[in-house]
């Protein structure tokens, strides 16, 4: 998930400990293993851990890895659950029924015992990310740096990723995807998310912003929503990995779940709002003509023939889920005493000046 500075804790396990239990671990797995260089990138996110690591063996094929490892439950996690099995599968799925890169999966570790958590072992795919801290969208970086038509080959080839995954993998085989509850996929994404809110404010002040969101959303709701496909879920640049300007690896599935096209697509359009607004707040410029909801819109319809439908719904659920998350991260930072709470507990979310102009229905005046 996305995230901005100040940047919170996001792990309370020291890696020396974990790298000892990783060579106990891989010594069952590939006997005379050992892992080495073990790193925890700066861009690690807040809900599952990501970390980098080598395997020292006589067999040239086994080089440079990277292991998806579930919240430390001490770390006063983002989500309630992290099924590391179904993001394994669904990394399998994807590579096994699309043309879309998707690191290799090599080892599902289910037991808790070796790590203290659940943990998969997939290949690392060399490359750059878009920066979340401090955000592409500043000065400074490489993608704010590319010129005009490298930003479009990248945004172009991102879209592309997307219409690729809803066009070719069968959302019969993405059935262990679907959300529990009653009435089509989106009304049970939706009602997933609810359960989440709930979840995030227990025995903590609610926000009046989010559950406005929530009403405006039923006033907003698609006539048709369309048959559901396979939905990455944390859909935005900022999880690819880029050789160049072209897509190499795509990472982060723990979002992903059968639902409308749409979901995937508010989510890229809003992820990018969400760090250019930031950055215009800041004082810079940012990248205002990439990523921009109709170039989406067009890019992807003339991909796949579907014309994206109903996006002012998508666009607010977006950033009302992304506002949910937020507020879950603000809570953490209280819990580790980094922040206080402050009397108006919407303005813990930090795009609720955004939200709200969604919700009135003047955000892309």
């Amino acid at each position: 998930m996305a995230a901005t500075a100040p940047r919170p804790r996001t792990s309370t396990r020291d890696p020396e400990e974990v790298s000892r239990r990783l060579t106990a671990w891989l010594a069952t797995r590939l006997p005379g293993a050992k892992a080495v260089d073990l790193t925890v990138p700066e861009s690690n996110g807040m809900s599952s851990e990501t970390l980098l690591f080598a395997i020292e063996h006589p067999e040239p094929s086994f080089r440079d890895c990277a292991l998806r490892l579930a919240a430390d439950p001490a770390a006063y996690t983002v989500f309630p659950d992290y099924d590391m099995p179904r993001q394994y599968r669904t990394m399998r799925l994807v590579a096994e029924r699309s043309g879309i890169p998707v690191p290799k999966v090599l080892w599902l570790e289910e037991d808790p015992g070796p790590l203290g958590a659940p943990f998969f072992v997939m290949e690392r795919v060399q490359g750059r990310v878009p920066p979340d801290v401090m955000p592409y969208t500043y000065e400074g970086n490489w993608l704010h740096a590319a010129s005009d038509e490298e930003r479009a080959r990248l945004e172009a080839a991102t879209i592309g990723l997307l219409a690729a995954l809803h066009d070719q993998v069968p959302a019969k085989e993405a059935e262990f995807l679907a959300l529990p509850g009653e009435g089509d996929e989106l009304r049970r994404h939706v009602m997933a998310q609810r359960a989440y809110y709930s979840w995030v404010v227990d025995g903590r002040a609610r926000s009046p912003l989010i559950e406005e969101a929530f009403d405006r959303l039923e006033d907003l709701w698609p006539r048709d929503p369309g048959p559901p496909v396979l939905n990455w879920g944390d859909a935005r640049i900022g999880n690819v990995v880029y050789d160049g300007f072209e897509p190499a690896a795509v990472l982060d599935w723990e979002m992903a779940a059968l639902a409308p096209r749409e979901v995937d697509l508010g989510w890229t359009v809003y992820l990018h709002r969400f760090f250019q607004d930031l950055t215009v707040a800041f004082g810079q410029r940012g990248l205002p003509h990439f990523l921009r909801r109709d170039r989406v819109e067009a890019r992807y319809a003339q991909l796949t023939g579907h014309i994206p439908r109903d996006m002012d719904f998508y666009t607010l659920y977006a950033a009302l889920r992304h506002a949910v998350v937020m507020l879950r991260v603000a809570y953490r930072q209280v819990h580790f005493g980094e922040v206080a709470v402050p009397a108006d507990p919407d303005t813990l979310i930090l795009h609720h000046g955004s939200l709200r102009a969604m919700v009135q229905g003047s955000y892309w005046d």
